[in-house]
């Protein structure tokens, strides 16, 4: 998602932080319980317990500088904001590469992706320097000075980690792709869509692309159907793309030529005003499960959730057919996650939990999310 001084039409009229006591949502439990809510169906993964003791897990550092190539200057690169985390288990480790804001970048901070690592999903320890960041590159003219946004991670079969990211130069969200054989070191392959439909979506508004995967033991593995790989993405309604190599997609058109959605917001519910991915959907069961985040219209518009405070950024989840990843079978009615502690009410953003990471970790699901566009916090659910 986007902050406030830089972001879609969607956040122009959200900036009063809320300081509301807000009940428990459908889905979450409170720490110490893990009752099935009734609002929950046996297709929807939960409920998510969140962690209390431990959130919020991942706070900003004004301790930690880097020398910023396209700057020229030293920088406390994670001082202002960390949020948004991608996540994955490695080598029996939780990973998070995480979005993290410095306080001199224009468009309210310069955005780098951090890396820290966990023993037990719940206690981070920090990597010093950002691992993917604007540098003196080809993506430089995308990148700053906005910077590298909003991660989602996925593994190929050979291991090679699958990264799409946001680039922002000011004035335009793009959807880029880097790859990794350790989370460490990066390769940026450019543009998404850069050669889709003859370079007409090279400079249009793209962002947070969800690729459908697989959950092999505690792997997230990107998987063929069809004989393509699928991703998810937008911030306005949930479009779709296809892949040969999991590099260059290609939007899937609808007979106008636009953007072919598989579904958008729906009037007077929590998700009134956008829906936008979350973590990579991956194949189960019953279909292609997504968790997504959905923002409700301002308070008084007509359509907005008049339970939920206006601009409110909660989460859904959607069942999609996999002989058809264009087609809903099955979504949530409700929310099953909403802004409910102080640190998800008041912040850069103020009520918002978005949802970015996921990992099948020792048992558990732990679901890693942005709050209030400021800390990263965990929730937890185990079958």
């Amino acid at each position: 998602m986007k902050v406030l001084a830089r972001c879609k039409p969607a956040y122009l009229l959200t900036k009063t932080l809320l300081l509301l006591s807000l009940a428990s949502p459908f889905g979450v439990a409170q720490t110490g319980t893990a009752q099935r809510p009734a609002a929950l169906e046996p297709w929807v993964l939960g409920p998510f317990e969140k962690q209390d003791a431990a959130n919020p897990c991942l706070s900003p550092l004004a301790t930690t500088p880097f020398a910023c190539p396209v700057r020229g200057e030293t920088v406390q690169w994670e001082e202002k904001d960390v949020f948004n985390p991608a996540a994955v288990v490695r080598k029996g480790r939780v990973y998070l590469l995480y979005r993290a804001e410095d306080k001199v970048g224009k468009y309210a901070g310069t955005s780098r992706l951090g890396l820290a690592v966990s023993r037990d999903g719940l206690t981070f320890e920090r990597q010093p320097r950002p691992v993917l960041y604007p540098d003196h590159d080809a993506m430089e003219k995308y990148e700053w000075e906005g910077g590298c946004e909003d991660p989602r991670l996925v593994e190929r079969e050979d291991g090679t980690y699958v990264l799409t990211y946001t680039a922002y130069d000011g004035q335009t969200a793009r959807l880029c792709v880097a790859t990794s054989p350790d989370l460490v070191t990066w390769k940026k392959h450019g543009l998404a869509f850069e050669k889709a439909h003859g370079g007409k979506y090279k400079d249009t508004w793209s962002k947070s692309g969800s690729i459908v995967c697989r959950r092999d033991g505690s792997r997230m593995v990107a998987t063929l159907l069809a004989g393509k790989y699928w991703m998810y993405y937008g911030d306005t309604d949930i479009f779709v793309a296809t892949s040969d190599n999991l590099l260059d997609w290609q939007p899937l058109e609808g007979p106008d030529g636009k953007p072919l959605a598989a579904f958008g917001p729906r009037r007077g519910r929590f998700d009134s005003r956008l829906v936008e991915p979350g973590p990579p959907a991956w194949i189960t069961d019953e279909g292609i499960q997504l968790l997504y985040n959905g923002m409700n219209l301002d308070a008084g518009v007509a359509g907005s959730d008049p339970n939920l405070p206006g601009g409110t950024y909660t989460a859904g989840q959607v069942l999609l057919d996999p002989k058809d990843p264009t087609q809903v079978l099955k979504r949530t009615g409700s929310y099953f996650m909403r802004p409910d502690k102080p640190y998800e009410i008041t912040g850069q953003v103020g009520n918002v939990c978005f949802l970015e990471g996921l990992v099948y970790f020792k048992g558990k699901w732990l679901l890693y999310y942005g709050t209030a566009d400021s800390r990263i916090a965990v929730a937890s659910y185990q079958r």
